[in-house]
């Protein structure tokens, strides 16, 4: 899911948002009077209205479908808008990323129904073949290129990567977020690697006509957390019980319409349980770059 360049600051103004849950756990069931018949939807990947309904128009329609209920799409700038939308009750159900849906859930409470799995969704490493680097370790001292800032894969999954080799990313190293200019940047020597989606490396190469011992890997991460179909905290239990087996009993459907989004994303997905535990690794790498505050 893309982020922003204004990351921090936009995740302070959120700092205040609290929880929503009732004493016994479960969900509130305070106004749910029109939810019977219509549900709000964004998708904190998707920039504005346009966007929406370009890739997620043919989800939308299955949505109304499996549910029946009208989905309302409610365009958001940025999953950090996305999260403030929930908690003051602008929108119902979301579709979001592993590093949003850490946030979400920190802040707004958003209760996780159901995860979509996205194939070779993991994190890379690589080089130039000219280099000498042969492995994380010896980025102590150089410059890396990597997505944006709260990128899943794109920044955190990376992130990981220089973690679990010794390094300390605030320090040992120089982080560059160059969106998509950072694998030319590495083919042009201006920076020393580049971290991101094995996905966007595997388009980068194909594009160019370039063979992988162009850029070789150093590094390839395990599987990320899934996307996430979430619920506002506020919703009826017994709905959110409903939707989540509505969608279950529906999947081949609903993946069948997310087959147009954009780059395939969602080409081989797979609808799956949500288990909360499953974003603990997202949780301690903003912990170990100083921004755990944030997911408390």
């Amino acid at each position: 899911m893309k982020r922003r360049h204004f990351f921090y600051y936009c995740l302070f103004l959120i700092a205040g948002c609290t929880a929503t849950k009732t004493s016994n756990g479960r969900v509130s069931n305070e106004n749910t009077g029109n939810y019977l018949q219509k549900l709000r939807f964004t998708v904190t990947d998707a920039q504005n209205l346009e966007e929406l309904e370009r890739d997620y128009g043919e989800l939308r329609i299955a949505l109304e479908q499996v549910l029946e209920k009208k989905i309302e799409f409610v365009p958001v700038e940025s999953y950090v808008a996305a999260a403030a939308a929930l908690q003051s009750d602008r929108v119902d159900f979301v579709l979001t990323g592993p590093s949003e849906y850490v946030v979400m859930r920190a802040r707004t409470n958003a209760v996780p129904v159901i995860g979509i799995t996205r194939p070779n969704y993991r994190t890379v490493i690589c080089v130039s073949a000219n280099s000498k680097i042969g492995s994380v370790k010896e980025l102590k001292g150089k410059k890396i290129a990597m997505w944006e800032i709260g990128s899943t894969s794109g920044h955190l999954g990376p992130t990981k990567l220089l973690i679990d080799a010794g390094l300390n990313p605030k320090s040992d190293l120089k982080i560059l977020m160059l969106g998509s200019k950072g694998l030319p940047a590495l083919r042009k020597g201006e920076v020393d690697a580049w971290g991101g989606s094995a996905v966007k490396c595997e388009k980068f190469l194909q594009d160019e006509g370039l063979s992988e011992n162009t850029l070789p890997i150093i590094a390839k991460g395990p599987l990320l957390p899934d996307d996430l179909f979430v619920v506002n905290s506020k919703l009826n239990y017994d709905l959110v019980a409903e939707i989540s087996d509505r969608m279950v009993k529906n999947k081949d459907k609903l993946l069948q319409s997310l087959l147009s989004v954009a780059e395939g994303k969602y080409k081989g997905s797979k609808l799956v349980p949500a288990n909360d535990s499953d974003y603990n690794m997202v949780r301690e790498v903003y912990k170990t770059i100083g921004q755990g505050n944030f997911i408390q």
